[in-house]
């Protein structure tokens, strides 16, 4: 009854078939790898903020240092004075509605305990009258300035995707990165970046504060692994279907054939 599934084509068949059972079983558990990466990354986030806040110059306290994933938006501080004069300005930049292109402010801020420098980004500012004019800037506030804020990693090419080309306007970068601006300024940065969240006393002006990371979305990876799952379950499912289908077709056939011809009175 069943000879049919020895022909080319049903062999065909089900080769493909049972090629994509097991590809479908680890499409699900990439998606559910996925999933889980997810929620510890927004547990991460989520202790990291919550920490009660550490000197910044506690947990990067060299240049070169390369802030890990387990510290990275780490609640710190710092303490000292701004260095308007080699301040600058990273291109291309959503505000925090990700909506509007500008700018993030980076202003280095020399530490009062005389360890070093760190870059702040003090947060966004819309584009000037032209992508080659340095956009208007709130001044740094003068002065001693206690500082909170969000550690981060310096941006590389590899890891943001953004490509760090030459030939920018003075003051104009692509990347926030202390590597390139020791070498512009000749100062001792420490590794990281304090991404700026609070600043006492307060400025009168000051660029939009960069909104908290998104660590509340676990986004659709579950959903998905569920899915390749329940299309692993209705391969054989469906090919089962199709072979009795073409089963009782071919023995109905069969039955027809088999049949005499009813003879028709002269």
């Amino acid at each position: 009854m069943y000879r049919f599934l020895l022909s080319r084509r049903w062999l065909i068949t089900l080769l493909i078939a049972l090629l994509l059972i097991p590809t479908t079983i680890r499409l699900g558990f990439w998606q559910l790898h996925r999933h889980e990466a997810r929620v510890d990354r927004n547990e991460l986030i989520t202790q990291a903020l919550t920490d009660r806040p550490v000197p910044f110059d506690t947990l990067s306290a060299t240049p070169g240092f390369t802030v890990p994933k387990d510290l990275t938006w780490r609640a710190v501080t710092a303490t000292g004075q701004y260095d308007p004069a080699h301040e600058f300005v990273v291109r291309k930049r959503t505000d925090s509605s990700g909506d509007k292109i500008g700018y993030f402010v980076i202003t280095p801020l020399a530490l009062a305990d005389g360890k070093g420098t760190v870059l702040v980004n003090r947060g966004w500012v819309p584009s000037g009258d032209s992508a080659t004019a340095y956009p208007p800037v709130p001044t740094a506030p003068a002065g001693e300035v206690a500082l909170t804020g969000r550690l981060r990693a310096d941006e590389t090419a590899a890891g943001s995707g953004i490509r760090d080309r030459a030939g920018l306007p003075d003051r104009q970068f692509n990347l926030i990165s202390t590597e390139q601006q020791a070498k512009e300024t000749g100062a001792t940065l420490l590794g990281g970046y304090l991404e700026l969240t609070d600043t006492a006393p307060a400025p009168g002006d000051q660029p939009q504060l960069l909104p908290e990371p998104n660590h509340s979305d676990i986004g659709p990876h579950m959903a998905y692994a569920i899915q390749w799952w329940l299309f692993t379950a209705m391969i054989p499912v469906g090919l089962w279907v199709i072979v009795r289908r073409e089963a009782r077709d071919r023995a109905k056939e069969a039955a027809e054939a088999e049949v005499p011809p009813v003879a028709v009175p002269a």
